[in-house]
């Protein structure tokens, strides 16, 4: 199969509509691309599809930690927090420089969800069923150290705290290495293609008709068995299937602030008691600080989640009571995000309540359909559909390897990501660039950091954050397949969330070489750059 790379897309489309497929995966979220990885890594012939960007929904809109679920051991789910505790320590093995170890403090208030009792015998738990290396397990602190390490935190309501362990990531950027990596086992994924039916031999669903979203072309895919990893609109899909019986997807969103760092300049990531009852994370990430999430049943659009002035209000009273001496206001909120959780409906539960374990649909047609499930889950969530599907193949002679991913890198691994991180900074260090620079690089393209670090240096612009983003398009335009302007500010950079005052300074150079690479006309490029505004209106301004 080909690179994915920009460049070559109407290659890839050829090959989707000439060749026969053993699998087409309909979905290019984090389930989706775990899918194709661990189907590809099998030697099963693999095509993928999205009808947006790759990890342009739920997937690029979480709270970004590769966690163990803290808050699921309360729930009595023992399981889920075994799995993705081990899978957490699986991911930071395949992609340290996609998953940054972080300590989580837990402050524990007078009144609070967690009592000192319960909560180091639940984390002391929580270590062995994570199972959570020795330096990393939980310390408990008095109400001093955690003030200590913490000092905005509300002393009046402060009783002690703890420390554990946890990981962060970039839901979308892991999402994206998971695809680069499946396109090398000769997995065959697509954004931009949308599924318009699905096509039936005798009763079986043989593949599907799709269209084209950026040429408005359609086309055919042939395929011996289709799995539906489309998040949100799972439902969707099985209703074309004529499956939609039994459990549904329930809707709830999640929303996070972003605010810069000297807004509110935690030291470490917190997750905290809201005044309801509820937790809160608040993280800290480069030049920025976001905070939330919230938990609410969603009924609406689900192409374009929106930050309400409701959730605002939520949880800016949730952070200025934890932290009231830096009190935030709505003016300062730099951006935010929402997403939308596909859940497995629990009828008479609350949001947040519903379990986050995934579960498989099948029906008569033969279509597997998966949702639910967590972010850190993603790999056994491939495994266990793609060990159901070798069932259906092994009937056809087909033979398989085992499930490989779990000793797969996301990329090429570095090995010590702190001192690779300090090698480009020492290439940039004349460029006059935020301090962060280096790490956000190495962060967001792994070892391709270098050569995105030395081709700034060679762009000729006198404005180096310019160079820099150039750059960086030129790798994603080579690697990524990126097509739209949105794409490099949303899903591939993060600067919509992480940097949204770099979009105006970068917008009009970025969108005239993309241009110029794509051979935009001047509508296009007009549309494209009124698509990116649009976007940081929507993550700025709150009905």
């Amino acid at each position: 199969m080909q690179e994915l790379s920009s460049k070559n897309r109407s290659k890839r489309l050829e090959t989707l509509q000439k060749e026969s497929f053993e699998l087409l995966i309909i979905g290019g979220g984090i389930t989706g691309a775990g899918i194709a990885l661990d189907a590809a890594s099998r030697g099963i012939k693999t095509a993928l599809v999205e009808k947006n960007d790759f990890a342009s929904g739920t997937s690029s809109r979480s709270t970004k930690l590769i966690h163990g679920g803290l808050r699921y051991l309360g729930q009595g789910e023992i399981g889920l927090v075994q799995e993705v505790g081990k899978e957490r320590a699986i991911v930071y093995n395949n992609a340290p420089h996609l998953v940054v170890p972080e300590k989580m403090v837990l402050p524990l208030v007078k009144g609070g969800t967690y009592g000192k009792i319960s909560t180091s015998i639940g984390l002391t738990i929580y270590d062995l069923l994570a199972s959570v290396k020795k330096e990393e397990k939980k310390s408990m602190l008095s109400k001093k150290e955690i003030i200590d390490m913490e000092p905005l935190l509300n002393k009046d309501l402060i009783k002690s705290g703890c420390v554990y362990s946890e990981y962060r990531t970039d839901d979308a950027r892991l999402t994206i290495e998971i695809l680069k990596t499946a396109t090398k086992h000769n997995a065959l994924p697509i954004n931009y293609i949308e599924i318009t039916d699905l096509i039936y031999k005798k009763g079986k669903v043989c593949g599907a008709k799709y269209i084209d979203r950026l040429t408005d072309i359609c086309g055919r895919i042939s395929a011996k068995h289709t799995i539906n990893a489309s998040g949100p609109w799972v439902d969707h899909i099985r209703k074309k299937d004529n499956s939609l019986k039994g459990k549904r997807i329930h809707h709830t969103k999640g929303v996070h602030l972003v605010v810069n760092k000297d807004k509110l300049p935690v030291n470490h990531a917190l997750y905290f008691d809201a005044f309801d009852g509820r937790m809160i994370f608040a993280i800290p990430r480069g030049k920025i600080t976001y905070f939330g999430t919230t938990d609410t049943n969603y009924n609406e659009a689900l192409e374009s989640p929106n930050t309400s002035h409701d959730d605002v209000i939520y949880l800016l009273k949730a952070i200025n009571t934890m932290f009231p001496s830096h009190s935030i206001n709505k003016e300062d909120i730099s951006s935010s995000w929402a997403g939308i959780r596909p859940l497995i409906h629990q009828k008479g539960k609350d949001p947040s309540e519903i379990s986050r374990k995934d579960e498989i649909f099948e029906s008569n047609s033969g279509l597997l359909s998966i949702a639910g499930g967590k972010l850190t889950g993603y790999r056994k969530m491939a495994k266990r559909i793609i060990d159901k599907l070798s069932i259906a193949l092994s009937k056809d002679g087909k033979e398989l390897l085992p499930c490989q991913t779990e000793s797969i890198p996301l990329g090429q691994k570095i090995e010590k990501v702190s001192e690779f991180i300090g090698k480009v900074h020492n290439l940039i260090a004349t460029k006059n660039l935020h301090p962060y620079t280096a790490e956000y690089l190495v962060r967001t393209y792994g070892i391709d950091a270098m050569n995105i670090a030395r081709l700034s240096i060679e762009t000729k612009n006198s404005n180096n954050h310019i160079s820099l983003g150039i750059a960086e398009l030129h790798h994603c335009m080579e690697k990524e397949s990126i097509h739209k302007l949105t794409d490099f500010f949303v899903q591939r950079t993060g600067r919509l969330y992480f940097d949204i005052e770099s979009i105006n300074e970068l917008i009009d150079p970025i969108c005239e070489e993309m241009g110029h690479m794509l051979k935009w006309d001047s509508d296009r490029k007009i549309n494209e750059k009124k698509e990116v505004l649009k976007l940081v209106e929507s993550v700025t301004n709150f009905p």
